[in-house]
């Protein structure tokens, strides 16, 4: 399993894939943040006067809903092209350890992702009046969520490449699946049309436990939701790997 891990971030890392990762999340995120005014405040940091890197938090996710399905459409579709995924269903793996492997190489590079945004809090550490007037604590809680979203929208990435033997394909329902989970619900409880079970379908969505995390406060019932989405769609791509013996 170990083995394969390392095959896929020399994989990302190889085919720049990784690289270009990063360097548009890093450059979009950079400009909504430090470039592109806002007249009310908006994301601009320089323009909202407050002490925070709250921007980040609100836009990291919308380009990661795009940014990780690019990531991870490749995982299984491009074996299955290739027809290297009969070579690696003959190593002596689990399918539940194949899925890991190719997950956790994913949510790494996810991980990596994040590093670089570090500079943006300690520029604003620095910006700070006084040097250093930032809730330190807060920001770690949003760190938290994002990370949760992140793992979140690598597992439904991996299923949709596991589904599908086109990348494109693959892209696109995970784009798909990802954008509902993240804010369909929420259009859902929003339409009233369940009444008093609104509130129910709300908290289904990713969203509303980022939310929740992203107050700085990490709630247990919010990071047990994250590992049961995580969870839920890793077994589904294992079950979709299983499906050839059937």
């Amino acid at each position: 399993m170990l083995t394969l891990y390392l095959k896929e971030i020399r994989s990302f890392l190889s085919s720049l894939i990784g690289y270009i990762a990063i360097g548009v999340f890093i450059s979009l995120v950079g400009i909504f943040m430090w470039v592109i005014p806002s007249e009310s405040g908006g994301s601009n940091i320089l323009d909202n006067g407050f002490a925070n890197i709250d921007p980040l938090f609100f836009i990291a996710p919308w380009v990661y809903l795009f940014l990780i399905p690019a990531i991870t459409m490749r995982s299984f579709s491009e074996e299955k092209k290739t027809g290297t995924i009969e070579l690696l269903l003959t190593r002596p793996l689990t399918d539940l350890q194949l899925v890991l492997a190719k997950y956790l190489a994913g949510f790494t590079l996810v991980m990596v992702s994040l590093l670089p945004t570090l500079i943006y809090y300690y520029s604003v550490h620095v910006l700070g009046a006084p040097k250093g007037n930032i809730d330190t604590g807060g920001m770690w809680g949003s760190y938290v969520g994002l990370l949760f979203l992140g793992a979140g929208f690598v597992s439904i990435g991996i299923f949709a490449s596991a589904i599908a033997e086109n990348q494109v394909i693959a892209f696109i329902i995970a784009l798909l699946l990802c954008f509902f989970c993240y804010i369909g619900f929420e259009f859902i409880a929003q339409s009233g049309v369940f009444g008093k079970y609104d509130a129910f379908f709300k908290g289904l969505g990713l969203n509303d436990h980022y939310v929740s995390m992203s107050r700085g406060v990490i709630d247990t019932r919010d990071a047990l939701y994250f590992i049961s989405v995580i969870a839920l769609f890793n077994l589904l791509t294992k079950l979709v790997l299983e499906s050839r013996k059937w």
